[in-house]
């Protein structure tokens, strides 16, 4: 049975793999055009009532540096709340590629598994958007209860991602090798709360927010394969 922290740095010596790589490159530009075009929507209804407002007041010489500004603050915190699920949402178009780099390299015998159709694929990450969506609305009111204490706001945001990143995680790997609803998952929730909050804390720091999903599901699929039988006659073993 692998530990956590020997899943984490067996995934984070693979993230100079090519493959790897390939899945942060489109992942993250396909992240960054979602900003982009959120912002720049953003401007355009800010802008127009800004323009509406100045043109009531007679004065809208500064109508775009103002719509520039309160854009910039808008997306800033939007982005710094929306950011893990957006990415997460993402990733998940190409965690097969994640998980398949993973098995070539480490587990051989469950390398050539096939993935999950592209309406399933889709179907699981409109579904993972939406429950982080609902449990972030849901944490929000007791986050906002707690903003006096300083830290447990932040402490409720963490716990409810960790969670939510937990088993997104799993799921990302455990869907392509389950082949019953009833079997029990391979990894118990205090490991996927812990793997969870590990991402979630990396969610939270920049620049490292963008490989922290990658790493996610590369460590995921050391800890899936490590509590689930390998295929009779498989030798595969962590490398």
């Amino acid at each position: 049975m692998m530990s956590l922290p020997s899943a984490l740095l067996l995934a984070f010596g693979q993230l100079s793999d090519t493959a790897i790589l390939k899945v942060l490159g489109k992942s993250l530009a396909i992240t960054l055009a979602i900003f982009a075009v959120i912002g720049a929507l953003v401007w355009w209804v800010v802008a127009e009532e800004i323009t509406s407002f100045a043109g009531a007041m007679g004065d809208d010489d500064y109508t775009g540096i103002f719509a520039t500004l309160i854009t910039v603050l808008i997306v800033g915190f939007g982005g710094w709340l929306l950011f893990r699920i957006i990415a997460l949402a993402v990733i998940q178009f190409f965690a097969d590629e994640v998980v398949r780099a993973v098995e070539c390299k480490h587990y051989p015998g469950h390398a050539n598994t096939p993935g999950l159709p592209f309406k399933t694929e889709l179907r699981h990450s409109i579904r993972a958007a939406a429950r982080a969506l609902g449990v972030n609305l849901l944490a929000a009111p007791i986050a906002l209860l707690l903003l006096f204490t300083g830290i447990g706001s932040a402490l409720v945001f963490w716990a409810a991602n960790a969670f939510l990143l937990g088993r997104e995680l799993q799921d990302m790997v455990w869907l392509r090798h389950q082949h019953d609803d009833s079997e029990v998952t391979p990894i118990n929730g205090l490991n996927r709360f812990a793997l969870g909050g590990v991402i979630a804390l990396l969610l939270a720091v920049p620049f490292a927010n963008f490989f922290a999903p990658i790493l996610g599901a590369a460590a995921a699929t050391h800890l899936v394969h490590n509590r689930k039988p390998a295929p009779h006659g498989s030798k595969d073993a962590p490398a």
